[in-house]
This record gives C-alpha cells, structure tokens and sequence, in this order.
C-alpha cells in the first residue's frame, strides 16, 4: 500500500495531509485562458492554505465527435504548461494518451495523468512509471475500486511508488454515472492516495449527442461527501465562462464558485478530523471485493464463507 506521494518537493497528497486540489480547464483552450486561470489559483493559494496543481490537457484525444475541438497538441500545449509552472510558481499536470508521450511531457510536467478509459492500457502506464514522476491513474468508468490495484502495480513495478488513483464516477446505464462512496476508504486504505474528481462524476457521457452534457448543480454535494469520505485531494474542471467552454463546460464549476467550495471542504475536514471519520478502522459494512470475497482490513483479500 502507498500513503504518501509527494508532488514536486512542494507538499504531499495522502497519510493525513490536507486535501491537495488539482484544477484547471478542461482542456488548454489558449494561453490567454490558461494564465487567467492559473492567476485565479495562484492567488486562491495565498489567501487559503492549500495545495494546488494546475491542470491543462493539450490534446483530448477521446473527444465523442471527432468534429470537437481536441486542444492545441503536444508542443505549444507543453509550452503553455511551462509558461504557466513558471510565472505562477504552481506544479502542473496534463494527461498523456501514448506511451511516447510520456517522457515528453515529463519534461514539463510534475504529474502524469493517466485517462479513465486508458487505466489498463499497460505500456501508457508503464512508459508513466518509468519516468519517475508521480502518476494519477483516473479510474475507468467500467472498473471497480479494488482492481484498480492492478494498475497501480504496474507502475510499482517500474520502481515508481508515487501513484494516486481518481474516482471519477460509475457508468450507471446509458449517458449517466453513478458515484459509490465506499469505493474511496476502499482505495485509500487498500492501495495508495485517492483523489476525487468532482466534475466528471456529474458528467452525463455523450448525453448531448455529439458531445458530452452534465448537471453541474451535484458537483457541490458530491465533493463535500467525498471530503468527509476521507479523500486526499479534489479534482475540479474550472472556467470562467463554462457556457463558452471548447470542452466539458456543462460540468466545469466557474471561477465565482470555487473559493467558496473550497472552504467549505477544508472546513468539513478540519470537522472529520476533529470527531474521527465514521468506520475508520473497522471493514463492517466496507465495499466487498470479487464475488465470494470480502476486505480483510489487512490489504488483501480473503473468501467469504
């Protein structure tokens, strides 16, 4: 099991520091829009003490039409995200889709990202592993909690044990998904760190036809349960037009609403903290594993009987 990463040298995600929050927009829509955001976090930091990574993807390669707007690639992308690591002082993040990208970007960068619907895509995590950096793996839609040890593993097995894992949603039938909190003390107290992304969760997968819609009024209340949950960090898709967003605006939180979102989460930790998290330290009533198994609190599994 991993307890602790730690993102650039800067602070620590998991083992009991505060909750980090990676965000940004969607996709990297244009340096303009890439610095206006990423002023807004720098200057969220130094008014409350929290841990921010920014968060841009050059190239969103799973879009659901392939008229949508995909991001401005590999170079200028990673330039954007250098511009941004160094006038704003804060570490970044961007998700890479080929094995050939991620020394590429590692260059740059001081978190790979790891796709939801990519999570088994061995060589892509492998090639993440073995550039050292820290690695967030977003769980896929189509996974349960406990196998995503599995992908961890791998990037164990490159010598790197600096992984994180995202929640991101269940699919639940069609265009929709589901999140089950028990996955998250399932994740964290089995695996590694667990960050929560708490706009795709909302998200409702090509719901708009061509494109996918979401209901952006549930990223509120799902965050909060998630931070009472026990999870290490948040992730949030931020922007400050989201109606005008090239990519996944219907789920994108504006600028206005995040520092309040944000104290609200650190204030319902400090709560947590405070009281004890219900059912630490207990498996009673905790998520099953594989049919006919059950947690043994021991991180690993036994067969029920």
């Amino acid at each position: 099991m991993i307890g602790q990463v730690d993102i650039a040298g800067r602070f620590r995600i998991g083992g009991g520091s505060p909750p980090a929050f990676i965000a940004g927009p969607c996709v990297l829509e244009s340096r303009e829009l890439a610095f206006a955001v990423a002023e807004f976090l720098s200057s969220l930091a130094s008014r409350i003490p929290v841990s921010v990574i920014f968060k841009g993807s050059f190239d969103k390669a799973n879009r659901s039409s392939g008229r949508s707007y995909r991001g401005p690639g590999e170079r200028e992308g990673l330039q954007i995200l250098a511009e941004v690591k160094s006038r704003y002082g804060l570490p970044v993040t961007t998700d890479i889709h080929e094995p050939r990208q991620a020394a590429l970007a590692a260059e740059v960068v001081d978190v790979l990202q790891i796709p939801a619907f990519l999570c088994r895509q061995t060589d892509l995590i492998v090639a993440a592993g073995e550039t050292g950096l820290p690695v967030n793996i977003k769980k896929g839609q189509f996974m349960a909690p406990w196998d995503m040890a599995n992908a961890v593993e791998k990037i164990v097995a490159t010598g790197n044990r600096a992984v994180l894992v995202t929640e991101r949603g269940t699919s639940f039938g069609y265009n929709n998904l589901v999140v089950d909190f028990r996955g998250i003390p399932s994740i964290r107290e089995k695996i590694c760190p667990v960050i929560f992304d708490a706009t795709h969760s909302v998200q409702l997968p090509g719901g708009a036809g061509d494109a996918s819609s979401g209901e952006r009024q549930f990223i509120t209340p799902l965050a909060r349960a998630a931070v009472a949950a026990g999870a290490d960090g948040l992730f949030l898709e931020i922007h400050p037009d989201p109606a005008r967003a090239l990519s996944d605006g219907p789920n994108s939180l504006p600028l206005g609403d995040v520092e309040p979102l944000v104290r609200s989460l650190l204030a319902i930790r400090a709560a947590v903290e405070g009281t004890g998290a219900a059912g630490e330290g207990s498996d009673e009533g905790g998520l099953r594993g594989p049919a006919g198994s059950a947690a043994t609190g021991k991180g690993e599994w036994r067969d029920g009987t």
